[in-house]
C-alpha cells in the first residue's frame, strides 16, 4: 500500500494512515494466529480447505509528528506461499540520532546556587522527531531539563574538594517503545575559583634577628599566610599593628605572596633589644557573600631580636650650621660638634678636620671637645661660606669612625650706611594736586649680601610738618615722593629741598641723610623735563644754545691768538737756516778783550771734564724757579739774585744730558760795575726789541 501525503502530515493524512494500519492488522490476523504451527496449517489446507496464500508482515515503525518532504513507503506485505520472491520494503529512515556538538565542556564558579544554568546540549536525527533528555551520570550535583537539554546545578559544589565533574546525558526519540532510538554524550564541567577561603598562617609565631648596625632598608625576614584559593583570590596584604610600624614595615611578594619584613628605622641594642609584633594577613579581593562566616584575615605573632654590634660614633646632629663675623679675631670661637660611642664600652671620641681641603687652614678643631676656632682672618668677599667635614673616631677602636658636615657662614659686618642709588632730578608741575606721585627713589648699601638688605625711608618730624612733600615707604627698598599741597608757584619759589633719612637692618643698624631737590616746572599735565632743566635759568632753550655757541667761538679765537704769540716769540732766537753755537762762561778776570789770548787757556775752557765736575744730580728745578721769581723784584746786588745765578750754574754743570758745547744759558741780569761790559753778542742787540727772557729760563 502506498500513501502519498504530499509531504505534510495533516489531520486528514493522519486519519488515513490509522485506517490503513487497522486494515493491515485485520488481514494479517489469521496468518499470525496460525503461523505458530506451519505443519498444522499445511495439513488443514490439504485436507479441509482450499489452498489459500497468506501475508507475512515485517515490524513497522512510524514516528509521530514526523515531517516528510516526499512520499514514504513504510511497509510491504509478502505472501507466505511465495518461496522464490523475497522482495520486501523496510521502513525508510534518515541518518541516525546523534548530538550535534558533543562532547561538551563548561565552566561555572564554585559554590554556585542551586538551579544555575551550566550548558545546553542538543541532539538531532534530522527527521524532526521530538527528543527527550535524561542524565545518566552526574547526580546529585547536576540535572537536565527533559525537553530542552539545559543542564543545571542541583547543589553547591566546593572547588577545593572537587574541581571537575563528568556528566553523561542521553537523548531518546520513542521512550519505552519498540524501535526507539537513543544517543549519549559527555559534558566536562569545571569549577572556577571564588574567594571563599580566608588566609591562614603556617605558623602561629615567627622569630627573626636584626643587627643594630644594619642599615635602613635591610630585610629582616619573611612570613607567609596560605590560602586554599587560587589566582587573584590568593593576593595578600600584610599589616604591622601598633607602634612597631614606625620601626619596621612589610611588603608583599606578588609572585609568592610572602610578606617581607624590612627595617624602617635604625635600632639600638642598648635602648631596646626585642620587639614583639603582631602581623595581620588580609585578602585583597574579598567576596562579601562569605563575610558572614567571619573576617577574611589571620593574625600571627612576630618576635624580632636586636643583636649587639660595635657601632661607629654618633653625632648629636646630622649636620651643623655655624656663623662667624668676618671681623672676628684669630682664635675666636666658631662652634662645637659632639659625638658619642653608642656601645656600652663608651669609648672616648677624638675629632679632626678631614685633610686635603684648603679650608682647614682657616679653622682648627680641638681633638678632645670638638670646639672650632678661627686660625686666619676671614674675608666675606673672598669666601662667604666654608664647608668642613669633621671626623669622629673611637679611641679604643680607630676603625670605628663617623663623618659630619659643618657649614660655616661668614656674616658680613655692617660697615656702610645706605644711600640713594643715584642722583635724582625731581620735578613738579605748578598745577600738581595733593597726594600726586612725582618720583620713586631707591637705595643701595655697599655691604653684602644685597638680597638681605632692608631699607627704610623717612623724614624727621620737623621736616614732615613744614615740607610741601611727603615720603611713603613701599616696604620693598623703594619709596615714593608725594605732594602735600595743591599747586606750586614757580615765580614765588622754584626750588624746594628737604632731607630724607635712609636706614638699614644691619647689626648694628646704620643710617644716612640725603637731600632731595625738587624743581617747579611750568607745565600743563605732564612734567617737561627739558623745559624744567633750562627754564629755571630764565632763558629759553634756543637762547641757551646760542650763548654756548658764542662762548665756544670766543674760546677758539683766544687759543689762536695765544698760539700765534708763542710762535712769534720763538722766532727771535731761531730762524730757518741759522743755528746758534755760543757758550757763555762766567769768570772773575775779564781780560783784555777779544784780542787778549793770554788771559785764559782756550783748550782748557773747552775741556768738558774740567768745566764740569761729576756731582750727583739734584732736583732743584722747583727751587730755581722760586728764586727766579724773587730775583725779578730785586737788583743784581741782592743775595737772592746771587743765589739764583749760583743755582743756575750748578744745574748746568751737573746736568749729564746737556751737550758740552752747544748750550745756551740765559740770565735775567748780567751784572753791573764792569768797565769792559758784556762779552755776549746778546748785549749788542737793538734796545727797541721787546725780548721776553722769561721764556728761556730753564
Amino acid at each position: 500500500m502506498l500513501i502519498d501525503c504530499k509531504g505534510n502530515f495533516s489531520m486528514h493524512c493522519y486519519t488515513w494512515l490509522s485506517f490503513a494500519l487497522a486494515l493491515v492488522q485485520q488481514w494479517t490476523y489469521l496468518p499470525c494466529v496460525y503461523s505458530s504451527n506451519a505443519n498444522d496449517l499445511e495439513q488443514i489446507s490439504r485436507t479441509s480447505l482450499r489452498e489459500k496464500h497468506g501475508w507475512v508482515q515485517n515490524p513497522m515503525v512510524v514516528h509521530e509528528e514526523q515531517v516528510l518532504t516526499h512520499p514514504l513507503q513504510f511497509n510491504q506485505q509478502q505472501s507466505n506461499l511465495d518461496k522464490q520472491k523475497t522482495s520486501q520494503k523496510n521502513v525508510l529512515s534518515n541518518n541516525e540520532l546523534q548530538f550535534l556538538n558533543g562532547p561538551y565542556e563548561a565552566t561555572i564558579p564554585e559554590m554556585s546556587a542551586e538551579g544555575t544554568s551550566v550548558i545546553q546540549v542538543t541532539a538531532s536525527d534530522q527527521t524532526g522527531a521530538r527528543l527527550f533528555y535524561s542524565i545518566l551520570q552526574g547526580q546529585p550535583y547536576f540535572s537536565v531539563e527533559r525537553t530542552t537539554g539545559v543542564i543545571r546545578t542541583s547543589s553547591p559544589m566546593d572547588r577545593e574538594t572537587i574541581d571537575q565533574y563528568f556528566v553523561v546525558i542521553q537523548a531518546q526519540d520513542m521512550i519505552g517503545q519498540i524501535g526507539g532510538r537513543s544517543a549519549t554524550t559527555t559534558v566536562t564541567i569545571n569549577l572556577s575559583d571564588v574567594n571563599d577561603n580566608p588566609p591562614h598562617f603556617l605558623h602561629r609565631r615567627y622569630h627573626m634577628n636584626i643587627s643594630e648596625a644594619a642599615p635602613i632598608g635591610t630585610i629582616v625576614g619573611k612570613i607567609l599566610a596560605e590560602d586554599s584559593d587560587i589566582g587573584d583570590n590568593t593576593a595578600m596584604n600584610y599589616e604591622i599593628e601598633g607602634h612597631a610600624s614606625h620601626i619596621f614595615y612589610i611588603i608583599t611578594n606578588n609572585k609568592t605572596q610572602e610578606g617581607i619584613v624590612i627595617l624602617k628605622e635604625s635600632v639600638d641594642y642598648e635602648n631596646r633589644s626585642r620587639y614583639d609584633i603582631r602581623v595581620k594577613g588580609i585578602n585583597r579581593h574579598i567576596d562579601e557573600r562569605f563575610l558572614q562566616d567571619g573576617p577574611f584575615e589571620d593574625t600571627v605573632n612576630l618576635k624580632i631580636s636586636v643583636d649587639d654590634a660595635d657601632e661607629s660614633p654618633v653625632f648629636t646632629s646630622k649636620k651643623y650650621a655655624m656663623e662667624i663675623s668676618e671681623g672676628a679675631a684669630v682664635g675666636s670661637f666658631v662652634g662645637a660638634v659632639s659625638a658619642r660611642d653608642p656601645d656600652d664600652a663608651n669609648s672616648p671620641i677624638r675629632y679632626s678636620i678631614v685633610p686635603g681641603s684648603h679650608l682647614n687652614r682657616w679653622f682648627h678643631i680641638n681633638a678632645h671637645n670638638g670646639t672650632i676656632i678661627v686660625t686666619k682672618p676671614l674675608d666675606r668677599e673672598v669666601a662667604p661660606q666654608h664647608h668642613l667635614i669633621i671626623t669622629a673616631t673611637e679611641s679604643m677602636n680607630p676603625k670605628q669612625i663617623s663623618n659630619v658636615n659643618v657649614s660655616i657662614q661668614v656674616v658680613d659686618v655692617n660697615e656702610y650706611a645706605p644711600e640713594l642709588s643715584k642722583y635724582y632730578e625731581i620735578y613738579v608741575c605748578e598745577n600738581a594736586m595733593f597726594g600726586q606721585l612725582i618720583q620713586t627713589i631707591s637705595a643701595v648699601d655697599k655691604d653684602s649680601p644685597m638680597e638681605h638688605h632692608r631699607f627704610s625711608f623717612s623724614m624727621d618730624e620737623a621736616t614732615t610738618n613744614s615740607s610741601s612733600f611727603a615720603v611713603k615707604d613701599n616696604q620693598n627698598n623703594t619709596a615714593e615722593i608725594l605732594t602735600k599741597r595743591n599747586g606750586f608757584y614757580r615765580q614765588e619759589q622754584s626750588v624746594f629741598t628737604f632731607p630724607i633719612l635712609i636706614a638699614d637692618n644691619g647689626n648694628p643698624p646704620l643710617a644716612s641723610t640725603s637731600t632731595l631737590t625738587v624743581l617747579v616746572c611750568d607745565c600743563d599735565t605732564e612734567v617737561n623735563i627739558k623745559f624744567c632743566r633750562y627754564g629755571t635759568l630764565g632763558i629759553s632753550v634756543e637762547a641757551f644754545v646760542a650763548v654756548v655757541a658764542c662762548t665756544l667761538i670766543i674760546l677758539v679765537f683766544v687759543l689762536a691768538i695765544l698760539a700765534f704769540r708763542q710762535q712769534r716769540k720763538k722766532s727771535l732766537f731761531h730762524e730757518k737756516g741759522e743755528e746758534f753755537r755760543e757758550n757763555i762762561v762766567n769768570y772773575d778776570d775779564e781780560g783784555g778783550g777779544e784780542q787778549d789770548t793770554e788771559a785764559f787757556d782756550i783748550p782748557t775752557l773747552r775741556n768738558h771734564s774740567v768745566l764740569r765736575e761729576h756731582k750727583p744730580r739734584r732736583n732743584i728745578t722747583t727751587q730755581i724757579q722760586s728764586l727766579y721769581r724773587q730775583s725779578l723784584q730785586v737788583g743784581p746786588e741782592s743775595a737772592i739774585f746771587r743765589e739764583f745765578i749760583s743755582q743756575k750754574l750748578e744745574e748746568a754743570n751737573s746736568d749729564p744730558d746737556v751737550p758740552p758745547y752747544d748750550s745756551l744759558q740765559t740770565y735775567a741780569f748780567e751784572g753791573a760795575g764792569s768797565v769792559a761790559g758784556s762779552l755776549s753778542s746778546l748785549g749788542s742787540s737793538s734796545l727797541d726789541v721787546d725780548t721776553d727772557y722769561d721764556d728761556f729760563v730753564q
